[in-house]
């Protein structure tokens, strides 16, 4: 079955580590999983630079546009991200990108 992942990196601005993992694990995984947005793996940079990386799962990309379109205009995630940023913005570049897996690839 084809699947669409989405690679989502994301530099955070400096001193906002902390809030961005906060928002992450306090409120926007909770937001997904409501959405059925499916977070396929997470990662926390180890080398010193201050990124997030993590991989979302969906059937194809119109079901990406659709459930990403639903959570950025969700009430919920609106407050949390308003909330979340009343000290300044948390996240100062995010990259996107999309995948499929290499058909020679077994897991």
């Amino acid at each position: 079955m084809y699947m669409l992942y989405e690679l989502r990196i994301y530099t955070i601005h400096e001193g906002r580590m902390d809030a961005i993992q906060q928002r992450f694990e306090r409120h926007t995984l909770g937001i997904f999983e409501r959405l059925d947005i499916k977070v396929a793996d997470f990662w926390i940079d180890q080398t010193g630079h201050p990124k997030l990386y993590y991989v979302m799962e969906y059937k194809n990309m119109e079901d990406r546009q659709l459930k990403w379109g639903t959570f950025v205009q969700d009430p919920e995630w609106v407050e949390v991200m308003r909330k979340s940023e009343e000290s300044g913005p948390i996240i100062a570049k995010i990259e996107e990108i999309f995948m499929k897996r290499a058909e020679f690839f077994i897991r």
